[in-house]
């Protein structure tokens, strides 16, 4: 086995590594939250790791094939995301708030900015 073989075996394995690790943390950070605004951001990253995933896999295998599905996966992603924020936007994040006042007072500062919103594409 020569050196460049064994480098690339070793990066291959700490990335698998490293990845591995920081998909449990963004999974945690899912399943925790605290706020709906936490676990959105939480589940884009998951789509980043999932795309280093397909990545490291592609160059270990050597099927460079991956690659297209890794494409194909950021867009479904960035899409989700986008999907998400407009979801907060119309309906409000009030899960950070246990007061239910504080919670109205925040679906009305939603309910007014998506009028502002709606009034300024008009």
């Amino acid at each position: 086995m020569s050196y460049p073989t064994s480098f690339l075996e070793v990066a291959v394995l700490l990335s698998l590594v490293l990845l591995t690790v920081s998909f449990l943390l963004i999974a945690w950070r899912i399943i925790v939250g605290p706020s709906l605004a936490d676990r959105i951001i939480a589940l884009d990253m998951l789509v980043a790791v999932g795309l280093g995933f397909i990545a490291v896999i592609g160059v270990k295998t050597g099927f460079y094939l991956y690659i297209d599905i890794a494409i194909a996966l950021g867009l479904v992603g960035f899409l989700a995301t986008v999907a998400f924020a407009r979801f907060v936007l119309s309906h409000g994040d009030d899960s950070e708030f246990v007061d239910e006042g504080e919670a109205e007072e925040a679906r009305a500062k939603a309910d007014k900015a998506l009028n502002k919103a709606g009034e300024q594409t008009s």
